[in-house]
């Protein structure tokens, strides 16, 4: 893309087809999936896929110059709204009061089978 205004971090893996942050404005945008830190897929339990989840959009905020405590929203897709509380008890290790503003969204499947969440975060620039 041409745009100078906007600005790209690249995914750390070399074969993805998407970028870990985009910014624009001092805000940021990351869709991060239950990746574990040596790259590789956590397809476990909703608390464990929660959890790398949620680090793994840290890691990359971090990367972007900004932090989970910069986040001002936050998509979760789950496939299984069931897992919604879980997936709440690990959120509130990651974030604090103020909360980000959030929606859930139910969705029948996520891009790889038994992938049980992802996310969506906008976040301001540190």
């Amino acid at each position: 893309m041409a745009n100078q205004d906007i600005t790209f971090v690249p995914d750390p893996d070399a074969d993805s087809i998407s970028s870990d942050v985009a910014g624009f404005g001092g805000i940021l945008v990351s869709t991060q999936i239950p990746t574990r830190a040596d790259g590789s897929l956590e397809l476990g339990g909703i608390i464990e896929q929660s959890e790398c989840t949620l680090q793994a959009l840290k890691v990359a905020l971090e990367r972007a110059g900004s932090s989970m405590d910069r986040v001002l929203h936050l998509t979760i897709y789950l496939t299984d709204m069931a897992d919604r509380a879980a997936f709440n008890e690990v959120y509130q290790r990651f974030f604090a009061k103020p909360w980000p503003v959030r929606a859930a969204v139910g969705v029948a499947s996520l891009a790889v089978e038994g992938m049980r969440v992802e996310v969506t975060a906008m976040a301001a620039k540190g």
